[in-house]
């Protein structure tokens, strides 16, 4: 499938994944004011906007996070009036086109329990943020060598339709065998098996994980940007009315 027709089927969606999980599968977790909603905070550190363009976003935005708050959006690169951006990232978001999903039996189903030991392992790899409650997103496996994990990939976004495989990392020590590709093929087997699409979010600077992720068979389907705002001030909520 060419990134023409990912586009023309799927840009309502994933042009905006994280508004769409929260106002969708992922509600249970949401805290929203209006046209404004985030993760609980220790869940996941993403925001989100109904429409980017929107200053009534922007003023919900800001009644959510109070004087001072942050926010991590996706897709900003410019802020509102009383905002500013902190730091940008610049990424590219995979779809899966032609993925071989397959269940691993190496592989073992994680929970609340193994948090900690998760956690150290994504201290030591850096994939992106992971909190003590996103184990809670969906499901999450792990390789174990000789009891202790050295390799993790799990579920993260959730818009109708579709899972994000997130959290891909392996230790140092055992890079090179295959054991990210392996996870990231047993967890799209399950998003599979309910009918949904994976799709995947990687660093622009990431080259050696999206030239992995295209060879397994997705596509890249955008670049984007993840921003972390800041409310300074009070915007003219005359306007937004």
């Amino acid at each position: 499938m060419s990134v023409t027709s990912i586009d023309a089927l799927s840009s309502h969606i994933l042009d905006n994944p994280a508004w769409a999980a929260l106002t969708g599968p992922h509600a249970r977790f949401a805290e929203r004011h209006g046209r404004a909603v985030r993760y609980q905070q220790d869940v996941a550190p993403f925001h989100a906007l109904s429409d980017e363009d929107d200053p009534r976003a922007w003023a919900d935005l800001a009644a959510l996070v109070g004087p001072g708050g942050t926010a991590a959006v996706q897709g900003v690169t410019e802020a509102a009036a009383g905002w500013e951006v902190v730091r940008t990232g610049h990424g590219v978001q995979l779809v899966d086109t032609s993925l071989r999903a397959e269940h691993d039996p190496g592989a073992v189903r994680l929970g609340p329990d193994d948090v900690p030991e998760i956690l150290d392992l994504i201290a030591r790899t850096e994939p992106g943020p992971y909190l003590p409650r996103t184990v809670e997103l969906g499901t999450y496996l792990g390789i174990r060598h000789q009891g202790r994990l050295i390799a993790l990939a799990g579920e993260r976004l959730h818009p109708p339709g579709w899972t994000e495989i997130s959290a891909v990392c392996t230790d140092p020590a055992h890079r090179g065998r295959g054991l990210a590709t392996r996870l990231v093929r047993a967890v799209a087997a399950g998003v599979r098996e309910r009918g949904e699409r994976p799709f995947l979010h990687a660093a622009a600077t990431n080259t050696n994980a999206i030239r992995l992720y295209e060879s397994i068979g997705f596509t890249v389907r955008r670049h984007t940007a993840f921003s972390l705002v800041q409310h300074t001030g009070v915007a003219a909520l005359e306007e937004t009315a």
